[in-house]
């Protein structure tokens, strides 16, 4: 009879994972503001874990506080590390409080640190016949891998046993402390050899097999390179010494000694409620105690305790069983929904796969073009899409997604129109705290799940040499995809209940940012008609001006040089010429950075130079080179990407191509606007709202004389130069004009003195002068930036007219710098976040409008910041304008008029 094998003991390196999660993952916080971003990282690992190896004892290590024997063999050892954040230091206690509610053993051993003790686990272990699983992201820990003991990287869901360190390093694990004391570490402080990368490191363990043959033979190794290695020879003995994890650490105990606790609940209750973990807080409230004991209650070491949802994840590749889905799909109250694709360009994607899932931890992926070498026969790609089309077409059958607008791009191209978008987990976690997190599902597993999931790099690989999905294997593919539907579906039945607690949020998402998925993915699919002809012209006069500009640089500089060289600029700007040093950099030299220039700009003609150059060296890489390459070839149109989940105040942003970053106040970027034309027979119509965060501040406010000089259609920068500078309306100069145009912006935006000061070019103290007579003017804004400073500390975050809510994780931090950031963000973020809800809220009634009137003569093309603009037939121009101007001003209901312009053009400039 054989005997039964004991399962792995799992080492965790808890002081490796603490970094990673602080940096990986957003800061979130806690709403009395305690930082809790570190500690769900690290509890999520180890939860996962406990999935991964039910049977198995995990124990998990920290580094102790102080000095180490490697100290002492070398006083610089870490001595340039900078000192733990404040905001990760205080997270520490709550994961060993954690950890030992959840009954693991918790180690920290003075004077060695957290790799000394694993490594001497580890060899007791294997020498008592138990396999070791080290769970690390510490690529030093390769040197333990042999036989017996693996490693596995939670975070990135790779594993790595003795082929795997060699496939990866080209070295077998006793190399590794060679090849760690050849290249040395920065961080850590080890000397190592200069210049030493891995390749060089690598290839000479390769030829020498170890550092005291390399060493033996330092003689032979030619060029600069070996003159460093014959300098470090005295050094070497001392970076292996320190490169090398410790195996024989003396302890009070040995590997037998350390038991799994039974798990306190009631501990672990409490401190998932104290740091507000919820997800983990429903979980456990819902969970049998482990604490009782009872003949039914699982054991920690037994091998079929449940994970926390059981998974049955299918693939489909039989025609009954597709039929069978089908049923089920088209009688269900909600399915979750997601394509597997070619490309992230929804334009270029072809369809590999479709997945769904219908009820939590059950899913199927339905493969329908995997055609790497020996992949199994799947249904037909044609067939099936002809068979979901109903389905998907159906808007009385609701769908869920992650990020469905793209799935619905890449069905228009299989001449599928998705409808029936019920609900969008990226846009509930968005619309829940815009700031909290990555909205990807990859992150929202992790927050709201606490679960890992499957990553893209894990199954399809990085860089030049990553698959396309169609590529991978099934048996990895399946898994993936399937996990997507389930993890989507699981999602939103966390996040959708904390939406509907929160009233005006719901309507956010139900009214504005749901609905505009439809019309964002249609704007996308129409694209922008692009004249290639006209950037090629433009592209060349760039060249040539960019060229005058590189002569005349050299000139001023007495010598050639590159411009785009920040090194070459500091010795060119400070030694040579000797200008004023106005900032440093983070070590110490001066900066060239381009605030630095500016302000050098304004008394010295070379940053001057050297700024245009720059300039239009950014119009000519970003726009005029740039944009007759992403030309799509089946529609002669650029078609960007509207993005909902990106910026903190829920404005749209764009990219391949970026249209909110085109410069419109210099000729140049607005010639980059000529470019967008308008098809035969058609006109380009551009309408925006003007001075629409001023409008709001005087609604927000309710300032009597921003409301009156609004109500009776004044020029608000005139009326707030004549009350600022106390003359008539009729006397007001352009400066006058311009400094109060100053004024109203800068001040919405939390300006101080000092910027303004800098920005109009007159000393601090008038600048203040101007600040106070605003106020004594304008009262009302004065006490609702007052108030409104007070309501984002009393309660976190602040509103938009319409309910939207900006966290502010910082408004109480204790650095001052940043509390006063976050002040100044929650004086304009209700303005700008009110202003991006009334130019979404118009683009739903315009879309609409046009669709059901206008569908052959005019059609929404593209968005940018306050501005839509439409392709309009000629004949219609007029009609559209009324319609348009119309719809636009009636989006919100403001105590002031909201005032819409609209032009027309044959390209994006004219009608601007």
């Amino acid at each position: 009879m054989s005997q039964q094998q004991t399962p792995p003991i799992v080492l965790v390196d808890g002081s490796s994972y603490l970094f990673r999660a602080f940096h990986a993952l957003p800061p979130l916080t806690t709403s009395k503001n305690h930082p809790t971003g570190a500690i769900k990282g690290v509890i999520s690992m180890i939860r996962r874990l406990e999935q991964d190896f039910p049977a198995s004892k995990i124990v998990v290590v920290f580094d102790a506080k102080g000095k180490t024997f490697r100290n002492d063999l070398y006083p610089e050892y870490k001595a340039h590390r900078p000192p733990m954040p404040e905001d990760l230091g205080c997270q520490i206690a709550p994961i060993h409080d954690i950890i030992k509610a959840m009954g693991l053993p918790l180690l920290i051993v003075p004077d060695v640190e957290a790799d000394d003790v694993i490594g001497t686990l580890a060899h007791e272990a294997t020498s008592k016949g138990i396999e070791v699983v080290i769970s690390t992201g510490d690529k030093d820990m390769a040197q333990l891998v042999s036989d017996h003991v693996t490693l596995i990287n939670t975070m990135t869901e790779t594993r790595m046993d003795r082929e795997g360190v060699i496939s990866k390093f080209g070295i077998a694990p006793e190399q590794i402390v060679d090849y760690l004391a050849l290249i040395g570490d920065t961080v850590d402080n080890i000397p190592g050899v200069n210049k030493c990368g891995p390749k060089t490191a690598v290839k000479w363990l390769q030829q020498y097999d170890n550092l005291d043959n390399v060493m033996a033979n330092a003689h032979e190794i030619k060029g600069k390179i070996g003159e460093y290695l014959r300098e470090a020879l005295d050094k070497l003995p001392l970076s292996r010494q320190l490169a090398t994890i410790k195996t024989d650490v003396e302890m009070d105990f040995g590997i037998q000694e350390l038991k799994l606790a039974p798990q306190d609940d009631q501990k672990l209750l409490e401190l998932f409620k104290e740091y507000e973990f919820k997800s983990w807080v429903a979980e456990l409230s819902q969970a049998p105690s482990a604490t009782e004991t009872s003949d039914h209650a699982p054991s920690r070491d037994d091998p079929s305790k449940p994970a926390r949802v059981e998974r049955h994840y299918s693939v489909i590749t039989d025609q009954g069983e597709l039929d069978q889905w089908v049923k089920r799909l088209e009688t269900a109250p909600l399915f979750a929904f997601d394509t597997e694709t070619t490309s992230l360009s929804y334009m270029k994607a072809e369809i590999v796969g479709v997945s769904f899932a219908v009820e939590a931890g059950e899913a199927a992926y339905v493969p329908l073009g995997h055609d790497y070498m020996g992949a199994p026969e799947q249904l037909d790609r044609d067939e099936v899409l002809k068979q979901l089309k109903p389905l998907l077409e159906n808007p009385d059958r609701p769908k869920l997604g992650q990020n469905l607008k793209y799935d619905k791009n890449v069905l228009a191209n299989h001449d599928i129109c998705l409808e029936g978008i019920a609900e969008d987990t990226m846009l509930e976690s968005y619309v829940l705290n815009s700031v909290s997190s990555r909205h990807d599902m990859d992150s929202l597993a992790l927050q709201h799940l606490g679960e890992q999931t499957i990553t893209f790099e894990s199954i399809a690989g990085k860089g030049a040499k990553q698959l396309t999905f169609n590529q991978i294997d099934l048996a990895q593919a399946g898994p993936y995809a399937a996990e997507d539907a389930d993890i989507t579906l699981r999602l939103h039945q966390v996040l959708r209940p904390k939406l509907a607690e929160t009233g005006r949020l719901k309507a956010v998402y139900e009214e504005i940012d749901l609905p505009l998925v439809p019309v964002l993915s249609r704007m996308e699919q129409r694209g922008a008609l692009i004249n290639a002809g006209t950037l090629r012209r433009h592209s060349q006069e760039l060249a040539e001006r960019m060229a005058e500009l590189e002569k005349e640089a050299y000139d001023q500089a007495g010598e050639t040089f590159n411009l785009g060289s920040p090194k070459q600029l500091q010795a060119i700007f400070y030694d040579k010429l000797g200008l004023p040093v106005i900032k440093k950099t983070p070590k110490g030299q001066p900066s060239t950075a381009e605030p630095v220039l500016q302000e050098l700009a304004l008394d010295y003609p070379l940053p001057r130079v050297i700024l245009e150059h720059r300039s239009l060296s950014k119009l000519k890489s970003t726009y005029t080179d740039r944009l007759p390459e992403m030309i799509n070839h089946r529609t002669g149109r650029v078609h960007t990407s509207y993005h909902q989940a990106v910026t903190a105040t829920g404005r749209l942003s764009s990219s391949e191509p970026n249209l909110q970053n085109i410069p419109i106040r210099s000729e140049q970027g607005r010639r980059i606007r000529q470019a967008f034309v308008a098809p035969e027979g058609f006109k380009l119509m551009a309408a925006d709202y003007s001075q629409i965060e001023l409008r709001i501040m005087a609604h927000l406010s309710g300032d009597k004389g921003l409301l009156t000089a609004f109500g009776k259609g004044e020029d608000i920068h005139r009326a707030t130069a004549a009350e600022v500078f106390g003359t008539g309306v009729e006397s007001v100069t352009a400066d006058q004009r311009r400094s109060a145009k100053a004024i109203n912006f800068g001040l919405i935006y939390g300006m101080s003195a000092f910027g303004l000061a800098r920005q109009l070019g007159v000393p601090r103290g008038e600048a203040q002068q101007y600040i106070d007579r605003y106020f004594e003017r304008y009262p009302g804004v004065l006490r609702y930036m007052d108030a409104i400073r007070k309501q984002a500390h009393d309660d976190g975050f602040v509103e938009t007219h319409f309910g939207r809510r900006l966290y502010l994780p910082e408004i109480n931090a204790k650095n001052k710098q940043m509390q006063q950031a976050a002040e100044r963000t929650a004086i304009n973020a209700p303005m700008q976040g009110t202003a991006a809800d009334i130019i979404k809220r118009a683009m739903l009634t315009v879309e609409d409008w046009l669709l059901r009137e206008h569908g052959e003569d005019a059609r929404m093309v593209m968005q940018v910041h306050d501005e839509l603009i439409l392709e309009v037939r000629e004949s219609m121009v007029d009609t559209i304008r009324e319609g348009l101007i119309r719809r636009m001003s009636a989006a919100a209901k403001l105590d002031v008029p909201l005032l819409v312009e609209a032009g027309t053009g044959d390209n994006w400039d004219q009608a601007h």
